[in-house]
């Protein structure tokens, strides 16, 4: 078994005084691809903020890299796509100057390299936007803010990437561009944890799926075909190795 890149054992939180992470366990080792999968309010987006740092954990223990959480300061390694959002946040900038955010954890002082324009360039090409790096981003579409996002996590060349629903509202094309920027870096040898909404395009890239209800671990094995691309939404399907008395999972409830 190689190392565990994310551990979780035991994690709680709590968003004010409601319990969102009730004691989950999970692991993704060194070279996975992990979807983390679960209806609205299952805690899949407050378990990846948990891991880095947005959300405190009350009880329990978070690892990264083998480090606890409270001690880890290697955030070069980790990069990370929150939920679709306009990419500058409301301030005007260039798709370059957001991709280069991206990569000051990386740059000697702030002062950028050679080696840092390179990787910002790499990390263009790889979500398709390198004819784009000279446009506002206030022009671009919801695609292309969440193809920027994504570069701008890749430019810092992380090992591992952390992705709170890329394909959430993103057309066909970005899906496949974002798919195969994927594949890229896993084929790189980059760990992922993704949540997502469904499989999609990234279904064959998909080593393990944990599914969350209420803030505890359903399922932790292969991807279920009840939550994939070819379920019948409204219906019921309990997977064969969901735990005993599991209730059905709805997949029109998966987001």
């Amino acid at each position: 078994m190689t190392e565990p890149v994310i551990s979780l054992r035991g994690v709680r939180a709590e968003l004010g005084s409601r319990p969102v992470l009730r004691g989950i366990d999970l692991t993704v080792r060194r070279g996975e691809v992990v979807a983390l999968l679960g209806a609205n309010g299952s805690g899949k987006s407050t378990a990846v903020r948990s891991v880095i740092g947005q959300v405190p954990v009350s009880a329990g223990e978070v690892e990264l890299f083998g480090t606890p959480r409270r001690r880890f300061r290697d955030w070069a390694r980790v990069g990370y796509v929150p939920q679709r959002t306009t990419a500058a946040g409301g301030v005007p900038a260039t798709v370059t100057e957001v991709v280069s955010s991206g990569r000051l954890a990386r740059s000697r002082f702030g002062v950028f390299r050679k080696a840092d324009r390179e990787a910002v360039r790499r990390a263009l090409d790889l979500v398709g936007m390198a004819d784009r790096a000279k446009d506002s981003v206030d022009a671009l579409s919801g695609g292309q803010h969440q193809r920027v996002l994504i570069a701008r996590a890749l430019a810092a060349g992380p090992e591992l990437l952390i992705m709170d629903e890329p394909m959430a509202g993103v057309d066909l094309a970005s899906q496949e561009v974002l798919a195969e920027t994927l594949r890229h870096q896993v084929a790189e040898g980059a760990t992922v944890l993704l949540v997502l909404h469904e499989l999609g395009p990234l279904e064959p890239l998909i080593d393990r799926a944990v599914v969350l209800r209420d803030g505890c671990v359903l399922h932790d094995g292969p991807p279920p075909k009840a939550v994939g691309q070819h379920a019948l939404p409204g219906h019921d399907h309990v997977h064969p190795h969901a735990p005993a008395g599991a209730e059905p999972i709805r997949t029109g409830l998966l987001s």
